[in-house]
């Protein structure tokens, strides 16, 4: 399926989209359960709500708030201290974003991720805030995804038409929020969900590689504008 219009507007989700955390997601992950739990939960818990701010993913485990916080800041700890050994960037990704960005398509960043672990992620991939036009984070202190708000506010901030926008995330949660707001929903098969788990959240466009996003663009829009 294609967009209505010609992409103005593309905003991306960060982690397993623009930078491949899952490994550091992964390990953080284990290692909190370990600390917490004497009965760890399996993978497949982080897994069904990967995508997700971090505190709602816990929250599904405990009821206290101060254990969720106890283990956010286990969390965090280890992630930090294992950020830059484990997260690498995908293939493409700087040449894709700097490519459009040329094109003079806004570019953005929606995630559930906080901002100081955005910027973060950004920069030991190399890739530099000022590629992207609005960065939302999960310190707005709004709903986060599945919710279209923070798909919204992005738009919002750049004054830019849904009709004319793209959302690109490799979850569910990615694919439903991107509906829900009324954007070009592309599914990023290069993430940890697969195709099969996707296809079901009826995105408009399916990636094999991010670099496939800038043939997809051309062909729907044969008059660039002036970077």
């Amino acid at each position: 399926m294609s967009p209505r219009r010609p992409l103005e507007t593309i905003l991306f989700d960060l982690d397993g989209t623009l930078v491949d955390s899952t490994h550091l997601i992964a390990e953080s992950w284990r290692h909190t359960m370990r600390t917490h739990f004497e009965d760890p939960p399996p993978d497949d818990v982080w897994l069904s709500t990967l995508g997700q701010p971090l505190r709602t993913q816990l929250g599904y485990l405990v009821d206290s708030a101060e254990e969720v916080q106890a283990m956010v800041d286990t969390y965090i700890d280890h992630n930090f201290r294992e950020h830059e050994r484990l997260i690498r960037s995908f293939p493409g990704v700087r040449e894709t974003v700097g490519r459009l960005r040329e094109d003079g398509v806004r570019l953005g960043v929606v995630t559930s991720k906080a901002s100081a672990g955005t910027a973060r992620s950004l920069a030991a991939c190399a890739l530099d805030q000022a590629l992207f036009d609005v960065i939302v984070t999960s310190d707005e202190p709004i709903p986060h995804k599945p919710d279209p708000a923070p798909i919204r506010l992005a738009l919002e901030r750049l004054e830019a038409a849904a009709g004319t926008a793209a959302y690109v995330g490799d979850s569910v949660w990615d694919m439903r929020a991107g509906h829900a707001a009324g954007v070009t929903a592309i599914a990023a098969l290069w993430g940890p969900f697969s195709e099969r788990e996707l296809v079901v959240e009826r995105p408009h466009i399916m990636l094999d590689a991010i670099e496939d996003i800038l043939r997809y663009v051309t062909a729907l829009w044969p008059s660039r504008p002036p970077a």
